[in-house]
C-alpha cells in the first residue's frame, strides 16, 4: 500500500487507542510503498489528466506501480483508466 493510505489511516481523528492497535497489526502484514521517481511521474500524470486530489494521485500511482488492485469506496478512483479497482460501493 502506499506510504500515503498508511499516513491517512493512522492520523484519523478521534482514533481510539484500540483502533490503532488494529490498524497497527493490520500494517504489520502490509507492505507500505514510499514514494518513488516512478509513482512521483505517475501521480503527477494522474492528477494532471484526471484531476484528482494529489494523495489520491499518489496511491493510485502506487496502485499502477506495484499492479495490485485498489479497492475503495471513493469514486473519484473511477476516472483513472489505467487502475485495477475494487470499487465498494457503501
Amino acid at each position: 500500500m502506499s506510504v500515503i493510505t498508511e499516513m491517512e489511516l493512522l492520523s484519523f481523528k478521534g482514533l481510539l487507542p484500540k483502533e490503532e492497535k488494529q490498524i497497527q497489526l493490520f500494517l504489520s502484514e502490509c507492505k507500505v510503498v514510499g514514494i518513488n521517481t516512478a509513482i512521483k511521474k505517475e501521480a503527477i500524470r494522474i492528477r494532471r489528466t484526471c484531476g484528482n486530489k494529489l494523495p489520491d494521485s499518489i496511491i493510485a500511482a502506487t496502485s499502477i506501480y506495484i499492479d495490485v488492485p485498489l479497492i475503495t469506496a471513493d469514486s473519484g478512483f473511477k476516472r483513472i483508466k489505467e487502475l485495477t479497482l475494487i470499487y465498494y460501493a457503501k
